[in-house]
């Protein structure tokens, strides 16, 4: 079932990324880039069981940045993709700090959300924090790499330029990211695994988000 609602959401989100560029140009996909940071760190709180691998959640909306980022900057350039890693940066840091100052508040005795907010949101400082520096890191390294690689193939070969980019770079990104934001909530064996779990998961993820940069480069934004 697992594997099933992986691969929905993959194809849904790509789609819903051509679509925010169909409707809105570099604009939507800014758009897109701190909706989907946001809810990365939302998900990534979940731990599931897929392909006989333990992965976090988050791994479709984490992988969408950096498709989004080799969308701007290979139809936009490598200047409009690096606004949108700072966009994504901005946003991921607006929710941690208006979620924990919600927490502050004293709940009611009418309240019902309180616990729910407290064991979902009590966790994101520290998972946030870890996916603030990496997701930025990753992502402005991923746009370097992807404009040096462009150059060198003469803009040519995006299939290879994208991959290399996003897998390297997603790659480490997420050894990183499951060790700073999950250390001494799981044991070592339990980080290893998930992390070996989510970068097989997200690497499979980029192989899929091929086609959808190919498509973006003939999705001409709508006029308003």
């Amino acid at each position: 079932m697992n594997e099933l609602l992986l691969i929905i959401e993959i194809i849904s989100t790509f789609s819903l990324i051509l679509v925010a560029k169909k409707l809105f140009g570099k604009t939507g996909l800014y758009a897109w880039i701190a909706i989907a940071s946001i809810l990365a760190n939302i998900q990534v709180a979940k731990s599931v069981n897929m392909f006989g691998l333990e992965t976090s959640l988050g791994n479709v909306l984490f992988a969408s940045t950096f498709l989004v980022t080799d969308i701007l900057s290979e139809n936009y350039g490598k200047k409009t993709a690096r606004k949108g890693v700072y966009i994504g940066l901005s946003s991921v840091i607006i929710y941690l700090i208006v979620t924990q100052i919600s927490l502050l508040y004293e709940a009611n005795s009418i309240d019902v959300a309180s616990d729910a907010m407290n064991m979902l949101f009590g966790l994101s400082p520290r998972i946030c924090l870890s996916s603030v520096f990496m997701y930025f890191i990753a992502n402005m390294a991923d746009v370097w790499l992807f404009d040096k690689l462009k150059v060198i193939c003469k803009g040519k070969k995006l299939w290879l330029r994208n991959n290399l980019a996003t897998i390297i770079c997603n790659g480490g990104e997420n050894f990183l990211f499951t060790f700073f934001a999950f250390y001494g909530i799981y044991s070592g064996n339990d980080i290893l695994s998930i992390a070996i779990g989510t970068t097989i998961i997200e690497l499979l993820i980029a192989l899929c988000d091929t086609p959808f940069l190919y498509l973006s480069k003939r999705v001409k934004e709508r006029e308003l």
